[in-house]
């Protein structure tokens, strides 16, 4: 039964046309609710945030935009071009580490940075100071460390494996790492996100093969991977969706079709 009522839907997907009005769209939302709870897992129509817009889009390095991340933290500072990894320094502040795929690695003098305002504070004045966009922020607090970690976004939209982590120790602010997108341009006939009905079905059917356990969609959430083809740090972001269930958090690849859990 579970197999039919999935034909049925997926039909009514493929056959679905943008222009439909929003009645038409909201039934499509919840006939695909209905086949999931057919197959095992409770979903809420208002736990799935799709995003509609998000398309493919180029990335590529830009390096006015590391210097202006650099000097936001280390104010003036001397770059040496040490091939694929730009090296920003400041005597008095610290180091600053960029390489072309835009993975970062800012590691400050003790004291030049506090959290005495306050941790998340200091952090939201810097990624503002940074020029980040971020769509999420997380804290960890351990024995000797207390660490942000907030998700990249574009234009509102996360992206869902650029994450950066503002680490402090003793009050004062360590380490800022992470990943970043710059040079962001459409892709001529680039893919857009798939529809919300056969992203959850492609989702529901992977559990139903066993490859995990599953019996609540808390969100699933459109966005976008980040990806790098190129030594110079030419890349992409394409679209993806994050399904957060009550066993694990889920990628499911837009392009691929390919899904993984991660942390």
């Amino acid at each position: 039964m579970t197999l039919v009522l999935i034909n049925i839907i997926f039909g009514a997907v493929i056959v679905f046309d943008s222009t439909a009005d929003a009645r038409i769209e909201r039934q499509v939302l919840e006939n695909t609710c209905t086949v999931l709870r057919t197959g095992g897992i409770e979903i809420d129509p208002e736990a799935i945030i799709a995003n509609n817009a998000i398309i493919t889009m180029r990335t590529a390095r830009e390096d006015e935009t590391e210097a202006m991340i650099a000097q936001a933290v280390l104010g003036q500072t001397v770059m040496t071009d040490l091939g694929v990894i730009y090296l920003y320094e400041n005597a008095q502040r610290g180091t600053a580490e960029f390489y072309s795929a835009g993975d970062f690695e800012i590691r400050l003098n003790d004291g030049v940075i506090t959290n005495e305002n306050g941790t998340l504070r200091t952090v939201q004045g810097l990624i503002r100071d940074m020029g980040l966009e971020t769509s999420s922020q997380i804290v960890s607090l351990g024995q000797e460390y207390e660490t942000v970690t907030v998700v990249g976004a574009y234009k509102g939209t996360s992206i869902f494996n650029n994450t950066t982590e503002f680490i402090f120790s003793g009050g004062s602010l360590q380490t800022i790492k992470g990943r970043y997108v710059a040079g962001v341009e459409p892709v001529e006939n680039g893919s857009g996100i798939m529809q919300t009905g056969t992203a959850l079905l492609t989702f529901l059917a992977w559990v139903r093969r066993g490859n995990a356990e599953c019996t609540s969609i808390y969100k699933a959430e459109a966005g976008y991977l980040h990806s790098v083809s190129g030594s110079f740090g030419e890349g992409a972001i394409s679209p993806a969706w994050l399904i957060t269930t009550d066993t694990e958090r889920y990628i499911v690849d837009d392009v691929t079709g390919e899904i993984w859990a991660v942390s």
